[in-house]
């Protein structure tokens, strides 16, 4: 008896311990469901740098430039603004022609750049003219992030970046 009660004990003592395998096991495939799922698509991680505003010509209207970098999901820049402008608009430049736009793709572990001859933010019916030396607080607005707040110094009207200040970005 003694040995037919060791046997059974040893046998629900295997069928106990492979049902709870089998059961942390399955719930080990639902919670990788889960993160691989929609649900768990990553967030946007946008950083801004680079940013400038060349000092205007016009006393109406100024360009404002800057690199937007996201170490996330992909989002959407979806307006700017600023107390200095009556107005932003977004725009991009192809084959010289420039077109406003209604918004831009922020891809997700990429970046967007706004530079001269590009991509540009339009300030409009300035309330100011900036002038060197000035800082302009400029926020972005997207469609899932939280709007990010810059201050964007004034840089003379001929500033163009140094090379290695967009590069860097790609590291």
């Amino acid at each position: 008896m003694n040995h037919r009660t060791t046997r059974h004990r040893a046998l629900t003592g295997g069928a106990v311990a492979l049902a709870a395998a089998l059961t942390l096991a399955g719930c080990g495939d639902s919670d990788s469901d889960k993160a691989s799922g929609p649900a768990s698509a990553k967030a946007p991680e946008l950083k801004v740098g680079g940013a400038y505003i060349p000092e205007p010509t016009m006393d109406d209207m100024a360009a404002g430039f800057f690199t937007l970098t996201n170490k996330g999901g992909a989002d959407k820049l979806t307006s700017a603004s600023s107390d200095v402008a009556g107005s932003i608009t977004l725009h991009s430049t192809k084959g010289g022609t420039m077109k406003e736009q209604k918004s831009f793709d922020v891809p997700a572990n990429g970046h967007l750049d706004f530079a001269s001859g590009g991509n540009h933010l339009m300030l409009e019916k300035l309330k100011r003219k900036p002038e060197k030396g000035q800082k302009v607080a400029l926020t972005l607005h997207f469609q899932k992030s939280d709007p990010i707040t810059i201050e964007v110094p004034v840089k003379e009207a001929t500033y163009k970046p140094a090379q290695h200040d967009t590069s860097h970005n790609s590291h």
